[in-house]
């Protein structure tokens, strides 16, 4: 800690001048002092002076020519009743430097057993300061002084961490706008006008350029919606939805399993679902709950391996279930699973940002559900997202 903290912590202490009155009160000592001590520096950091010794907080000394200097060197307590006839410090260039025949200067330690520097008084006439319940009473004064200090540290980090909360907030917020508006509207653009060539060309091998270009700019538009909901449940209210009757579900999920499996030719997908109604949900969010399961399950699922996936209600409670065959997933990968930017172990396959079952959890929880999977060789792995059909059914509680 420097000298220029050490004041300001020192100075936002309220009781230290009140101290240090008592403590002159006490020992008869008309300048008292608390300093900030190191090696190479001595500073005041609170001071009551009743000689106009004409110090004040922030001055400075030269070390060496205090007897707070033997303080930090020893970790002891220097007590001076009468310098001039004092056996130890008669003869002590530092009592005759500045005058004074009484003396005392006790070390405060930080928590941690950090020396800071001391409480220290003088006077220029001879004082009975060596007594027991004046030394007892200064050591506790420098026990509070510490405490209060490690108080007021806590304090400026905390204010400290919430000022960079905020700054953090709002950067979060200039992202959020540049990805929603700078960024996504551009590429809408581009997505709009390789659309229109598309439906104009008549050339096959630029109809393919055309195509592959369409599908990176729907890629890109997808990791730009992701951290968008990665920002937003960041944010601390969860990924928003608009929860309301869904009567289509069934129809609008159906149409996600065709899409995926367009996408991937070669990956048999078996889907079902019976009657979903009533379901209050945001379709859209589900919908994308039920593409991020499916990607997921392709992509570790065993080759010539089924993914099986289903919806259904049962007790008021919707249930959305995606399982396939592969490797089973290892115990301590569970924890990590839903965290955003997991991508799976080292040697597992990898695509996209590791965001799509971060916004699969995010979603059931901002639909007052949950989401759990169990995994094993034998039963395959299996994701199972279930939420209330309808908001405030006892399901739901």
């Amino acid at each position: 800690m420097d000298a220029n903290t050490a004041v300001e912590l020192i100075g936002r202490i309220g009781a230290v001048p009140a101290l240090l009155q008592v403590v002159s009160s006490l020992t008869g000592l008309r300048f008292a002092a608390v300093a900030r001590v190191t090696s190479d520096s001595w500073t005041a950091c609170a001071v009551h002076d009743g000689l106009n010794f004409g110090l004040t907080a922030g001055s400075e000394l030269d070390v060496a020519t205090t007897l707070c200097s033997v303080v930090r060197d020893s970790g002891r307590t220097v007590v001076i009743n009468h310098a001039s006839t004092d056996p130890l410090f008669c003869e002590h260039q530092t009592p005759k430097m500045y005058g004074f025949e009484s003396y005392i200067s006790v070390p405060i330690f930080r928590a941690g057993g950090e020396y800071f520097g001391t409480i220290c008084a003088l006077d220029p006439l001879p004082a009975m300061v060596n007594d027991p319940k004046i030394l007892a009473t200064l050591a506790l004064f420098a026990e509070l002084i510490s405490s209060q200090l490690e108080a007021q540290e806590r304090e400026q980090k905390a204010q400290n961490a919430l000022l960079d909360a905020r700054e953090t907030a709002e950067l979060r917020e200039q992202f959020i706008a540049v990805l929603g508006h700078d960024i996504r509207n551009p590429l809408s653009s581009i997505r709009m006008g390789v659309e229109t060539l598309m439906r104009r060309s008549q050339n096959e091998r630029d109809a393919g350029i055309l195509g592959r270009i369409h599908s990176s700019s729907q890629r890109i538009a997808g990791l730009i919606d992701d951290v968008l909901d990665l920002a937003r449940g960041r944010l601390g209210g969860g990924i928003p939805v608009a929860i309301e009757p869904a009567p289509a579900l069934a129809q609008v999920l159906g149409h996600v399993v065709a899409e995926v499996q367009s996408a991937h030719p070669e990956q048999q997908i078996r889907w079902s679902t019976g009657p979903l109604e009533p379901v209050h949900c945001d379709t859209a969010r589900v919908s994308q709950v039920l593409s991020n399961l499916l990607a997921n399950a392709v992509q570790h699922s065993e080759p010539g391996q089924p993914v099986t996936a289903s919806a259904s209600m049962r007790g008021g409670v919707f249930e959305l279930r995606v399982e396939n065959y592969g490797p089973p997933i290892p115990e301590d990968v569970f924890p990590r699973l839903f965290q955003p930017y997991y991508r799976g172990p080292e040697g597992s396959p990898r695509s996209g940002l590791g965001l799509g079952l971060y916004i699969v959890a995010e979603v059931a929880r901002s639909h007052h559900g949950d989401v759990d999977v169990t995994s094993s060789r034998e039963n395959g792995t299996v994701f199972r997202v279930r939420f209330p059909s309808v908001p405030g059914s006892p399901a739901s509680r």
